[in-house]
C-alpha cells in the first residue's frame, strides 16, 4: 500500500473526520522520485473538541507511528474542530519552502 493511502486510512479510522486532506509534498524536497516522505495533513474532527493543540498533534502522531518510524520524514499537522475549520475559511495552510530541497 502506498504511504499516502495508509495515512488517509489510519487518520480516517482514528478520527472519523468530517473533512481531511493529505498532501504529499515530497516532490518539493531533495528526495528520490516517488519517495513519499514529506506530508501535510489537515484533519477536521469532533474528536479534537476540548483537546489542546499538543494533544491533537500527539494523537495524530500516535495514529501514524508506523509511518513516522518508517518512510515518513516530515509531517505537517493541522488538527481542527469543525468550528475552527469553518472560522478559518476551510483551507489547508501552505507549506513553507524547503531549505535543502530542489525548490520545485
Amino acid at each position: 500500500m502506498r504511504t499516502q493511502q495508509a495515512i488517509e486510512d489510519k487518520l480516517h479510522v482514528a478520527f472519523e473526520p468530517v473533512h481531511m486532506e493529505v498532501v504529499d509534498d515530497s516532490h518539493r524536497h531533495n528526495v528520490p522520485s516517488g519517495a513519499q516522505s514529506h506530508f501535510r495533513v489537515l484533519v477536521v474532527s469532533d474528536r479534537f473538541e476540548g483537546q489542546s493543540l499538543v494533544a491533537r498533534h500527539r494523537a495524530v502522531n500516535d495514529a501514524l507511528a508506523q509511518e513516522l518510524a518508517g518512510s515518513v520524514h516530515a509531517l505537517g499537522i493541522t488538527a481542527l474542530t469543525p468550528q475552527q475549520y469553518a472560522a478559518r475559511g476551510g483551507a489547508l495552510p501552505s507549506a513553507p519552502p524547503c531549505r535543502g530541497g530542489t525548490g520545485q
